[in-house]
């Protein structure tokens, strides 16, 4: 056992793994500590994430400690309501879990593998929090850490995240055009379904992504051609959220026709070809006035010569 002895104004600190005992003389007093206080075990977990209520919701959650790695088998992991330990909303012991949370609740990562991930299933309104992990090393009572430094709030959401809608370009009457949409979410084990009111498998595109820790995004994307028909219609998405939960976004589709240059070439064309036709006939005009007037003025001459 380790044990610290030191001296402070005559008064005797004695501290033994999780046991602080003072002694003062006239009283000997001792106060049993977390093993949490320990700078060799660590925890990080997301601070703060929405839940939306009849969804789930995953918080990440890692650990670390010091010495070799210990096997799954050797850990228990387990979740608690803020710095009460005894609180537990998550315990592979169902019978210790408080019941609002039985069967509700799981570790979905590997102890071995310090992953100490938690979901929480058909969120309830009261499941706002802060929850905290503990781990305890199977046979070693002495060895037990609460990181209560390291909680999760949960922000209860009654409705279901905006749906945004975005656009690559304009959308032109016969050219492809590719508009996306895309939701954000808590709850990656059973991620949200997008649909729309038009389009087919083989013109649609989906992307799920983790944005940052806890919050993921899902995509669907689709690409298709408008006919004049699509002018002045809604393209509807619309994503059901595990629980039941929905919500829509709706697109104005408003097409651009595509310049026709038949329509302005042809044009020009008469307009270039009617200049020419009238600039050749003047020419033609301009260059018989000027030999006529030739001709007369030789006549003139003739005249004035025959008359002298």
């Amino acid at each position: 056992m380790t044990e610290y002895r030191f001296n402070i104004f005559d008064i005797t600190v004695l501290i033994m793994f999780d046991l602080v005992c003072i002694d003062a003389g006239f009283m000997f007093t001792c106060l049993i500590v977390d093993s949490a206080v320990s700078d060799d075990w660590k925890a990080s977990v997301t601070k703060n994430l929405d839940a939306l209520v009849t969804s789930c919701v995953v918080v990440p959650c890692s650990f670390s400690h010091p010495g070799k790695a210990l096997p799954s088998s050797k850990l228990r992991g387990i979740w608690h309501i803020s710095n009460d330990k005894n609180q537990v909303i998550y315990n592979e012991d169902q019978t210790q879990i408080l019941d609002p949370y039985k069967d509700r609740t799981k570790i979905l990562g590997q102890l071995g593998q310090n992953d100490c991930t938690l979901e929480i299933a058909d969120v309830k309104d009261h499941d706002n929090g802060p929850f905290c992990f503990r781990i305890e090393i199977v046979g070693a009572e002495s060895q037990k850490f609460s990181f209560v430094g390291d909680c999760v709030d949960l922000k209860m959401q009654h409705s279901p995240p905006e749906i945004k809608l975005t656009q690559s370009r304009a959308a032109f009457e016969g050219k492809a055009f590719t508009v996306t949409c895309s939701v954000r979410h808590t709850c990656p084990s059973f991620r949200p379904k997008l649909s729309w009111s038009r389009g087919n498998a083989d013109q649609i595109f989906e992307k799920h992504e983790l944005i940052s820790p806890g919050i993921w995004v899902m995509e669907s994307v689709l690409t298709f051609v408008p006919e004049e028909k699509d002018d002045h219609s809604q393209l509807n998405c619309t994503a059901v959220f595990h629980g039941g939960k929905a919500t829509t976004k709706t697109l104005h589709l408003y097409l651009k026709r595509a310049a026709n240059y038949k329509n302005i070439i042809i044009p020009i064309v008469v307009l270039v070809v009617t200049a020419g036709v009238i600039g050749l006939v003047s020419s033609l005009i301009i260059k018989k006035y000027k030999y006529v007037n030739q001709i007369w003025n030789k006549n003139l001459d003739f005249l004035d010569i025959a008359q002298s």
